[in-house]
């Protein structure tokens, strides 16, 4: 069992936070299926930007005894980290994640993301000011190091441990590396030998038996997926069943895909508004449809309607065209 501070996780499955992806409505959806934790998308550290749509979307999260409620923030400055973490601990985060994994050229070209790997006064600084300053479990998700001439995993996991981070997840790549080649899992089984805090492993994590492999691998206490979840939310409940049993769960059938799409696109409408919701909508009713098929014109067809009961309509229609077929 998988423990970050004082929560014991239902399992060791994680779902990473990810910018435009882990919305509310799509964070609930893998809980259902069994996630054991979700995180928020990214916030910026700046306060004065959060009365914007985007943000005041993504600090909106569910309240229930059995859901974690974890934000992951994003800046430079240790005191304005500081400050919102505790702000969002006011808005009802039980779990603070900060960020200095993301590659993208907007998060690092402002210092912040994995740019920061490339100064460790700093990241021991911001670590530090955030402990400090919240009561509830602070966790670090990072890279490998800034290139891979330049991985300093090793280093940072040890910061984070003696300024009292509660968990670390290390997605097992360099910023330079982007998502390109493999994840380096000689790098996470060393940070794992290295620290007594949990180790969370992430990157290319796609079936029952990479898990299985990974865990024997690293050592690492937990999994984190990202791409894999896109389109199959379900792969938490299979990959939880499997650590259990040793055997493998099926997929959902058609229909029973079909109740889950149509469930997840009513509740982005219903999230963000029709307008928005029906944009928002699109990329993960993709992602389903490539699931099922690599033909491109069902998503062409779905993508061009901007009313939101014609986008239910359309994607029943798809699903049963497969379905009868």
């Amino acid at each position: 069992m998988l423990k970050i501070g004082q929560y014991k996780l239902v399992n060791n499955l994680l779902l990473a936070p990810m910018a435009g992806i882990t919305d509310y409505p799509f964070r609930k959806l893998c809980r259902s299926f069994g996630a054991g934790l979700t995180t928020s998308e990214m916030v910026t550290s700046d306060t004065r930007l959060w009365k914007s749509n985007k943000s005041r979307t993504r600090l909106i999260h569910h309240q229930s005894d059995d859901f974690i409620n974890s934000i992951q923030i994003a800046g430079y400055e240790p005191a304005m980290m500081a400050n919102a973490a505790q702000a969002c601990v006011d808005l009802g985060a039980q779990l603070i994640d900060i960020n200095m994994g993301c590659p993208a050229k907007k998060v690092c070209n402002k210092a912040s993301g994995s740019a920061l790997l490339r100064d460790e006064s700093r990241v021991k600084d911001i670590l530090s000011a955030v402990v400090s300053t919240v009561s509830v479990p602070v966790t670090l998700k990072f890279r490998t190091g800034w290139s891979p001439e330049l991985r300093n995993a090793i280093t940072i996991a040890k910061i984070a441990e003696e300024v009292g981070i509660s968990a670390i997840t290390l997605h097992g790549r360099s910023k330079q590396d982007m998502y390109k080649g493999f994840a380096e899992y000689e790098t996470i089984r060393h940070v794992k030998a290295s620290i007594q805090i949990p180790v969370i492993a992430n990157g290319d994590v796609q079936s029952e038996n990479d898990v299985a492999f990974i865990l024997r691998y690293t050592k690492a206490n937990g999994i984190m997926l990202g791409r894999a979840s896109w389109g199959q939310p379900w792969i938490f409940e299979q990959l939880s069943h499997y650590l259990k049993t040793g055997e493998q769960l099926n997929s959902p059938s058609l229909e029973e895909r079909l109740g889950i799409v149509l469930k997840h696109v009513k509740d982005i409408h219903q999230f963000y508004g029709n307008k928005m919701g029906v944009r928002i909508a699109r990329k993960h009713i993709g992602w389903y449809l490539d699931r099922i098929t690599s033909e491109t014109r069902f998503k062409k067809r779905i993508f061009a309607i901007t009313n939101p009961d014609k986008q239910l309509y359309e994607i029943e229609k798809v699903f049963f065209h497969f379905m009868y077929s």
